[in-house]
């Protein structure tokens, strides 16, 4: 895909106003550290793992204007500030503890020296996550049967990263496999991911998609047009549980009471073993003008009472799999998680992870 979500150009932070799409694909240039946690906050920018990257990046920027002299404590404030922006998505405190530890080894340098670490460390994490979304997208179309029609929740694309995509990424790496994959994105009210950014991408890339409203997956799973379910994740708890856009637990029993398969494509930065379980994470509460308007239109009541979750979690019985860069989870997802977060995936359960994808081609070959 041609866009690009976020890159370092000459000193700043440039992003894609992701408000504006699908309409309008306008770059917004950002000088100022402060401007980036406030494109973070204002879904300028959105996706755990672009959000980890913008921080990042948004830290480098406000690295320039430190001075000798109280370093620590100006530092631990820029920190804070973007620690605030968005609470649920754990890829953004995951990139800032990136950053504090590359300060706390080289706070003693000279100060030219700090700031070229720490946006040395920015780029690196960008780069970082599209090799790792590659290496997820691989290792998620092993599980995608060719002639498959896949629902997704959200947008989980090219945008929510640095590149390439988790859930699409699956998608993607589907079909440059040469799968004849289809998609069905759920338009994902009230922000409307799916609707505006998850089509829009995959137009882009001429990849059939099917837009439907939130409330027509139960009768499309019913009728037997979904072959399985890949979303991304914002955290993953340490027992597998997976906060995730909300609807995406509504979907997950869906695909429970039909027998559908239920994946979900995150990178290693966005489990929190630290995080026992999804009750215990953190659901960030949006504005209620998101539900009471549509594109500045006001489609509800004046004075009613709204809530605005901007997130739910799917308890890990209900996920059939997920998909990190270091290999496939299955369950019971704690103690696989636990093994991959901490590099220990062997060469062997990755190949088995490749197994059926390669019977399946053989038998193709052979029928030829």
């Amino acid at each position: 895909m041609a866009v690009r979500t976020i890159e370092w150009r000459n000193g700043s932070v440039v992003m894609i106003d992701q408000r504006l799409l699908p309409m309008r694909e306008v770059y917004r240039v950002f000088r100022d550290h402060r401007e980036v946690a406030r494109a973070i906050k204002d879904m300028v920018i959105r996706g755990a793992p672009a959000i980890g990257v913008a921080a990042a990046m948004g830290i480098a920027l406000g690295a320039r204007s430190l001075r000798p002299g109280d370093l620590s404590r100006d530092f631990e404030r820029l920190c804070r500030g973007f620690a605030a922006t968005r609470p649920t998505a754990v890829n953004l405190f995951w990139a800032i503890q990136r950053m504090r530890r590359v300060f706390t080894r080289n706070q003693h340098r000279p100060i030219d020296t700090l700031r070229m670490l720490l946006e040395r460390e920015a780029l690196a994490m960008h780069d970082e996550d599209v090799a790792a979304n590659r290496r997820m997208g691989e290792y998620g179309a092993a599980l995608i049967e060719d002639g498959a029609t896949i629902l997704t929740h959200c947008n989980a694309g090219a945008l929510a990263t640095a590149g390439y995509g988790t859930a699409l990424g699956v998608v993607r790496a589907a079909r440059e496999a040469g799968k004849r994959v289809q998609v069905i994105a759920c338009e994902t009210r009230p922000f409307l991911q799916g609707a505006r950014l998850t089509a829009w991408e995959l137009k882009r890339d001429r990849i059939p998609v099917t837009l439907i409203t939130d409330n027509m997956a139960a009768h499309l799973m019913q009728r037997g047009k979904v072959s399985c379910v890949v979303v991304g994740a914002d955290r993953v708890a340490a027992n597998g549980d997976v906060a995730n856009k909300i609807g995406t637990y509504g979907h997950a029993v869906l695909a429970h009471r039909h027998a559908i398969p239920f994946y979900v494509a995150a990178p290693i930065s966005t489990v929190d073993l630290a995080c026992a379980r999804g009750d215990q994470i953190p659901i960030e509460e949006r504005p209620v003008r998101e539900v009471s308007h549509v594109f500045e239109r006001q489609v509800a009541p004046s004075g009613v009472k709204i809530a605005n979750p901007a997130f739910d979690v799917t308890p890990s019985e209900l996920i059939t799999a997920i998909v990190t860069e270091r290999g496939v989870a299955r369950q019971p997802l704690g103690r696989t998680l636990a093994r991959l977060a901490a590099g220990t995936a062997s060469v062997r359960a990755a190949r088995a992870e490749r197994k059926p994808e390669r019977r399946r081609e053989a038998r193709k070959e052979r029928r030829h």
